[in-house]
Parts: structure tokens; C-alpha cells; sequence
């Protein structure tokens, strides 16, 4: 299969002129890894995006990759069990995206004393997620004591903090990583992808089998054209089936998970740490980010449209309650600097209750007409949904299609991402960009692996490249000129939000560095003048109901951080 570029005019063409043996609709994690899986076993394979990739969910997570300890307590043994596993495949296979990440795990008590039950359940579970799997990194849990607990966060409220487990997981950015298996797909086994590509509906032959997608984009219809259609939409996974079932079968159970962005020096943890929220069963993560710290997920059934879930003032509450319970900076509205809002697509089940105790397990079912529809998961064992996902279509869709052949197993459990190569060897060939800092090497390196050369021998020839995006933050304009050629960025959001994560640390100075962009995106793609000018007023617009959804104040990193 000859390898694609990753260019949009030349995909949109692509799909409108051949025909596949696969078509994703979805371009979330979910839907990129499906597509991975397809190529990678010599299928002709494409994907559609409505939007931007990874523009719903799957930029709007925690941001990890883990088994998840709630799991394990909940008794999903099994679930944490393959999260872990593929959790230490993302570590070998995109080492420039994925990194371990040591937590902090406080234990608060009264008069220097914890609960005995509570002490056993805690070190019961320790133990448990070691044992599932947690040891692959090469590091087992440990106890600390309350001044090794204070070494790590300082903020820690001494007079209740007793002791802290340490335990191992990792971390990734999310859109980042979305996109990087899309580019695998297409640049390494020939998929098609392209974004702002909108399902309309799925067209069938004469037998009934589902045969294509009726898309519009760039305001044309057309029938993208092929044998099997997979389903990975995610939250709007029941819209998708409406187009080939004619009703909606109302399977999809949202749950709002909403994080908060602060400066690092308000809470100064040198870890991740994962503390309670006073009066609820759960607690929330507290992740270093550079010169911040991100703080959540709350986890909440939400009923809202599923275009715009935002963050409200009583979920900054509860987030701040959590914080402040356990950190002695007392952090106000005032402090925050970025938020996101994501829904998560979890599988209904026959019991109600709280979402926070749903499973997070997939489910891939096909309908009568071929249909393949893939939901639920995480975002960790996305690599394992796609390749289930991928072995339905086979098994029940094209092995009754006439001329089938066979395809080989999934071989992804051991494929290296775009950009793994050559990422060990970056800081040597550093020496060759004298005019690119060291600092900028590592930051570039930790987002493009060995891609970063490219974007090292842009700026050595032009040092304009190197001013920064957004004042305060590490991204550089040689990643928004990269994001335009090479990731199929068209307008400021792509840039702002999804290829940079300016907006999630840095709202309202991402607002200020909207024209800017949107001039670099013009010069680049020679959108003219008034519709580029039209995506930075949209994106303003966007930022600005995004910090009066929650009722919080402006606020600029010159301010809270001397940027």
C-alpha cells in the first residue's frame, strides 16, 4: 500500500474517487486506532472526521495513561489487568509521547492517627495494582512517611497528613497522541484521513449491506465508498447508528468529567498526587504540567448537547473544594487559568447509579446491515478496542463479502508510532541546530520524537520560528507552521486548542494570540482574509463563553506568574 500524505485537499479527493475495504467515521483515539489496525493489516483504509481530530473527548481527558486504582477497588480486575499491559506498549512504542509518571497518594487522619480499615484497604490495593500489573515499569509501590510525603508537595496540610503511597503510572497529551497514530496510518501504511468530513448518512446495496457513507464536506455531498463502515463516534456514536437503523437507540450514557488549570506555584507538587474530595466517594488528580498544575476529573451524568459540554461554577467548586481540602495555598476562581470540559461515551447498563461506577469496558456490536459500532473504553486500551473492533469487521462483515481473502491478526501491539524513531538519538543531533536552545530540543523532542529534526531545521533557517506562540508557554511558532503543512490544521482552534494546548493553560492569552495564528494560517493555506478573520473572532467568542460558563474572571500569566 503506498504511504498518503497527510494532506487534506489530497484525501478529500481520495475519498471521493476509490473505494475501501474500511471506513472509520470518528476520528477520536477510538477511531485512530482503528484505522492503524486496518492499514497495518493491508486494508485500504480510511477515516472521517466531522470536526478537528480528537476534538471531542479524546482532547479533554485526564491526560493519562493507567490502569486506574477506582477500577481495581470496583473489582474490575481484568480491565485494569489489559490497561496496564497496554499501558507498558505505549511506553515502548511512543516513548516521546508517553512517560511514567510517579503519584502521590496522601493519607490524612486525626491526631497523627488513620483508620486501621482504611490503612488496609489502601495498602490491600497498593498491593493489587502492583500485582496486576503496575510492576511492568520496573518500580513497585512504597510507603512514605509524612516528611518523604511533604518533599514531594509542600502545600500538603501538615497537621492532618499522616503518611502517602507512592505508585507508578503514566501520562500523555491526548490530541497529541490521536493525531500521532493518525499520521502512522496514513504516512506509514497508506490510510486516508481527513477532518471536517461529516456522515449524512450510510448508503446500502441492494441486499441491504451497508456499502458507504454519504459525507458533505467543503460544502459538497458525496458517497465515500466502501466494503465495511465502522462506527467510532464516540458520544454521538447512537446519531450515527440513526443513519442506518432509523431510530436512535439511545445506548450511550454521558458522564462530564471537567479539569481546572492553575500555576504550578500554587500548588508546587513535584509528582502527580491523587487526593479526596471532602464528602464524596471519589477523589481527583493533581498533575504537574511545567509551570502549572491541572486539577480533576469531576465525574457526573450530564444530560446537556453533547457539542458543548462546559464547565459551571458548582463544578469549579467542587474541584477547588477538593484542592484546598488538601493543599494549604487556599486556590480561588481568580487562580485559574485554563479549563476543559469532556464527556465520556460510556455503555448504558440495566442498573442506574452513579456514573463514576460504570465500567469503563467497550462494547463492539454490529447491526444487520454490516454495521460495526465500537463505544465505551478508555482511552489507555484504545490500541485493544481497535483491534477487536478491527476482528469483527473481518470475522462478521467481510469474510461474508464475495472475493474475501483474509487478513493477517492485529500487528500493533508492537508497532512504534511516527516519531519513536530517532527520538533517542535527538539530543546528539541537537549539535547540528546551534541556533535552536536546549530547552526548546527537549520540549520539541517530548511532542515530534525524531520529527522534531524538521521543525529544529526550520527555525535554524528562519529564527522567527522560535518566538513564542503564547507568552508564558513553551510552544513556538515552528509547531503552528507544522501544524498547517503537516497536521492538517485549518483554523485557530486546531492550533490553539489541539496541536498547541495554549487554550488549557493559558485561556485568555491563547484569546490575545487568536490573530496572530489565524494570519500564519492564511499565509500559509491562502485562506483569504475575511474567513480567517471570522476563525479568530470564533475562537474569542469560544474562549470567552467558555470562562463565563464557569464564572470565572480573566486572567493573564503576566499576572499570576510574571510571564
Amino acid at each position: 500500500m503506498p504511504h498518503r500524505p497527510f494532506v487534506r485537499a489530497e484525501s478529500i479527493a481520495a475519498l471521493r474517487d476509490e473505494t475501501f475495504d474500511l471506513l472509520v467515521v470518528g476520528g477520536g483515539i477510538t477511531g485512530a486506532g482503528v484505522v492503524l489496525d486496518a492499514a497495518a493489516r493491508g486494508m485500504r483504509a480510511a477515516l472521517i472526521e466531522r470536526d478537528d481530530f480528537a476534538s471531542g473527548t479524546s482532547s479533554k481527558s485526564s491526560k493519562l495513561v493507567h490502569g486506574g486504582l477506582r477500577y481495581l477497588q470496583q473489582g474490575e480486575i481484568g480491565l485494569v489487568y489489559e490497561a496496564l499491559a497496554e499501558r507498558q506498549r505505549l511506553l515502548k512504542n511512543a516513548p516521546h509521547l508517553v512517560t511514567t509518571l510517579p503519584f502521590l497518594i496522601p493519607m490524612f487522619g486525626k491526631g497523627g492517627v488513620i483508620p486501621a480499615k482504611i490503612a488496609r484497604l489502601l495498602g490491600g490495593a497498593m498491593w493489587g495494582y502492583d500485582l496486576t500489573g503496575g510492576w511492568r515499569v520496573g518500580k513497585l509501590h512504597k510507603r512514605l512517611d509524612k516528611a518523604e510525603a511533604l518533599s514531594y508537595m509542600p502545600t500538603l496540610p501538615r497537621e492532618r497528613l499522616v503518611s502517602a503511597y507512592l505508585y507508578y503510572d503514566a501520562a500523555a497529551d491526548d490530541a497529541r497522541l490521536v493525531l500521532t497514530v493518525l499520521r502512522t496510518a496514513a504516512l506509514e501504511y497508506g490510510a486516508v484521513v481527513a477532518n471536517r468530513v461529516a456522515a449524512v448518512g450510510v448508503s446500502k446495496d441492494s441486499a441491504g449491506r451497508a456499502d458507504g457513507v454519504e459525507v458533505e464536506a467543503d460544502g459538497e455531498r458525496f458517497t465515500v465508498r466502501a466494503r465495511a463502515v465502522v462506527n467510532a463516534a464516540g458520544v454521538w456514536a447512537d446519531d450515527v447508528r440513526t443513519f442506518d437503523e432509523g431510530t436512535n437507540p439511545d445506548s450511550i450514557r454521558p458522564a462530564k468529567g471537567i479539569h481546572l488549570t492553575v500555576p504550578w506555584e500554587k500548588v508546587r507538587n513535584q509528582i502527580a498526587a491523587v487526593v479526596p474530595v471532602p464528602s464524596d466517594r471519589r477523589s481527583v488528580f493533581v498533575v504537574p504540567n511545567g509551570r502549572f498544575t491541572y486539577i480533576g476529573t469531576t465525574d457526573t451524568d450530564y444530560d446537556g448537547p453533547v457539542d458543548d459540554p462546559q464547565c459551571t461554577p458548582e463544578d469549579v467548586e467542587y474541584l477547588l473544594s477538593a484542592i484546598n481540602f488538601s493543599c494549604t495555598s487556599e486556590i480561588t476562581p481568580d487562580d485559574v487559568v485554563g479549563t476543559w470540559a469532556g464527556l465520556r461515551p460510556l455503555v448504558k447498563s440495566a442498573s442506574s447509579g452513579r456514573t463514576a461506577d460504570l465500567s469503563r469496558r467497550h462494547s463492539v456490536a454490529t447491526s444487520t446491515s454490516g454495521v460495526v459500532t465500537i463505544t465505551g473504553g478508555k482511552l489507555t486500551t484504545y490500541r485493544e478496542m481497535a483491534a477487536d473492533t478491527v476482528d469483527e469487521v473481518i470475522e462478521h462483515v467481510l469474510a461474508s463479502r464475495p472475493g474475501f481473502v483474509g487478513y493477517p491478526k492485529s500487528s500493533t501491539k508492537h508497532l512504534r508510532l511516527r516519531g519513536a524513531v530517532g527520538y533517542d538519538t535527538l539530543g546528539r543531533a541537537a549539535d547540528a541546530f546551534p541556533d535552536v536552545p536546549l530547552e526548546v530540543v527537549e520540549h520539541l523532542g517530548n511532542r515530534y520524537g525524531g520529527e522534531a529534526r524538521e521543525l529544529m531545521a526550520a527555525i535554524q533557517h528562519d529564527s522567527s520560528l522560535l518566538e513564542p506562540v503564547v507568552a508564558g508557554l513553551p510552544y513556538v511558532r515552528a509547531e503552528v507552521e507544522f501544524a498547517i503543512r503537516h497536521e492538517m490544521a485549518t483554523d485557530v482552534d486546531d492550533v490553539l486548542s489541539r496541536r498547541t494546548r495554549a487554550r488549557l493553560l493559558a485561556r485568555d492569552d491563547s484569546a490575545d494570540a487568536a490573530g496572530e495564528v489565524g494570519q500564519m494560517i492564511a499565509a500559509e493555506l491562502g485562506t483569504d482574509t475575511a474567513t480567517i478573520e471570522r476563525s479568530a473572532e470564533e475562537y474569542q467568542s469560544s474562549v470567552l463563553h467558555e470562562r463565563t460558563s464557569a464564572s470565572l474572571p480573566e486572567t493573564h500569566l503576566e499576572t499570576l506568574i510574571g510571564a
